[in-house]
């Protein structure tokens, strides 16, 4: 049962480490009392998303988190499609015929794009130009205005703590590991001139 209480805690942990670093992507501070309602506007609407995702499919056969870090780095850490956006549009496309699974390396799901789905992509181009465009200027924004690197970093961070958090099979001592490894980071942080 303490096992089950901790892990309920360290997940409200992780989601709360996930608001705060969305918020900071996002340039607003952290700010507990705003979490409430109303809805954010999205980076991209369905059919941008798709577009985009096929397009950085066609130019290398990729996994949803590998299409996630890459749409992150493009953006300088500003932005990060959410899992449940990436995955989901990743079945739509493979449902659509546009992508096809590739050979994997692991278990992740690897797509490349189908013939239909770069024929798309041309007919597509201007679209999917101006859809680059956009990640590179926020990317250009992001990188004018702050610390672009610490915030990827803190962002595959907060990936790396709820993909461990969410296997389910996390005991007392990990999640002990993992408060510790983050305490000791802060501690240092803190003491950096």
């Amino acid at each position: 049962m303490r096992e089950a209480v901790c892990g309920a805690h360290a997940i409200h942990g992780a989601r709360a480490i996930h608001d705060a670093m969305r918020d900071l992507h996002a340039g607003r501070p952290y700010r507990n009392e705003d979490r409430g309602g109303g809805r954010r506007g999205r980076m991209f609407d369905g059919s941008e998303l798709r577009l985009l995702l096929l397009k950085l499919i066609a130019d290398v056969p990729r996994h949803g988190y590998d299409l996630i870090r890459e749409i992150e780095t493009l953006t300088g850490g500003a932005y990060a499609p959410s899992p449940g956006v990436v995955y989901p549009t990743l079945t739509l496309l493979a449902e659509m015929g546009l992508v096809e699974e590739a050979k994997a390396d692991g278990t992740k799901k690897r797509y490349a794009a189908t013939g239909e789905g770069r024929a798309l992509l041309a007919e597509q181009a201007e679209v999917v130009t101006a859809l680059m465009a956009r990640l590179h200027a926020l990317g250009e924004q992001r990188q004018r205005t702050d610390g672009g690197s610490v915030r990827r970093a803190m962002g595959n961070l907060r990936v790396a703590i709820g993909n461990r958090l969410a296997t389910g099979d996390v005991s007392d001592d990990t999640l002990h590991d993992v408060a510790a490894l983050l305490d000791e980071v802060a501690q240092k942080i803190e003491r950096l001139r």
